[in-house]
């Protein structure tokens, strides 16, 4: 039906155009104009229009859409990692495209895949104070044991000569002197970092925390506390933690042990959300866990409801577990618990 209307619609149009144009045409032909000019005319007053209605017919109707295919669906981001990695590839000097993977993957817990991405772009910009932190911090998530030792050290001390303000970069610093005992450093490179915190903040209540614990274990006393420090006194939970150490393995103690006393999520990664360093030789202790002992502030007892409770006598010195260290847990506990936990160390580390 649609066909039959627009060819008749067009030879109406043809009609109309040859009753216009034949008075033009003869007048033309008295004043000696050629005959082909006129037939041109007559061709294209029945051409157009029905070459109008084959467009139409042909374009101008929704159905012809039909033929276009339809839009892709916006990728995921697996896809789109997946298509900057194949990207990367082909233009490894692409140093925003490295920095967008390193963050991206960082951010998803893909820390070995994060570190290599900083490790290209330290490539193309060693002198990136971004890139130096993120290697850094990439390379202890990735680590078992979660130091900040070696490389990593050093990219952050060159990335805080170039930014003193690098709160990153000062923050891991600290964790750093932490985590080799040295206290008192620890708690001048977090105060380095104060002034640069939203007072009252989340996070300066937490390095607040941190260098309190410093001052503790390095045993000196923390400056005097100005007129609000009430409000920055540590709060969270608080688990109270007894380690003993079954009989048949005291024999296997050795002089200058370590003894760790840790709590990590009950789901997610491995790293510690507060650990106790102290000699094994005081074995039986008790040790408190609390949130000044996060190893970063968004990493901490209060973050999460339950946590997995364990000691761990090492003889090397490391927090990671090694052939021959002395083990005990109580398994997963709520981080509001008021009694005490006990832990007893009775397994030895295969």
């Amino acid at each position: 039906m649609k066909l039959a209307f627009y060819v008749i619609a067009a030879a109406m149009i043809a009609a109309t155009l040859v009753l216009l144009l034949w008075p033009l045409m003869r007048h033309g032909r008295n004043q000696g104009r050629s005959r082909g000019v006129f037939a041109l005319a007559l061709a294209i007053a029945f051409v157009l229009p029905l070459a109008a209605a084959g467009l139409y017919l042909t374009v101008g109707t929704p159905r012809a859409l039909d033929g276009i295919a339809k839009q892709a669906p916006a990728m995921d981001v697996g896809q789109a990692l997946a298509a900057l990695r194949t990207h990367l590839k082909d233009a490894p000097d692409d140093a925003q495209g490295w920095l967008l993977l390193a963050q991206t993957t960082a951010a998803m817990g893909q820390s070995a895949e994060a570190r290599d991405a900083y490790k290209q772009l330290l490539r193309l910009a060693p002198d990136n104070p971004t890139a130096m932190v993120g290697w850094a911090e990439a390379d202890s998530m990735a680590r078992p044991d979660h130091r900040i030792e070696g490389r990593s050290r050093e990219l952050l001390e060159r990335a805080v000569q170039q930014e003193p303000d690098n709160q990153r970069a000062l923050w891991l610093l600290g964790i750093s002197d932490f985590q080799q005992d040295r206290y008192a450093d620890a708690a001048a490179t977090w105060r380095r970092l104060q002034p640069l915190l939203e007072p009252g903040s989340s996070v300066a209540k937490a390095v607040a925390q941190q260098i309190a614990a410093a001052d503790a274990r390095a045993g000196g006393s923390a400056p005097a506390p100005a007129a609000s420090a009430a409000v920055d006194a540590p709060t969270g939970p608080k688990l109270t933690v007894k380690v003993s150490l079954a009989p048949a393995l005291k024999s296997k103690l050795q002089p200058g042990d370590t003894l760790f006393v840790y709590a990590r999520a009950e789901q997610g990664p491995p790293m510690p959300l507060a650990v106790a360093r102290l000699h094994a030789a005081h074995l039986p202790t008790t040790v408190e866990l609390t949130d000044a002992m996060a190893m970063a502030p968004s990493m901490k007892l209060s973050s999460v409801p339950r946590v997995f409770v364990g000691a761990r006598i090492s003889h090397s010195g490391q927090a990671i577990g090694q052939a021959g260290d002395l083990e005990g847990d109580a398994g997963v506990v709520p981080v509001d618990r008021r009694e005490p936990v006990a832990v007893l160390i009775d397994t030895v580390h295969p």
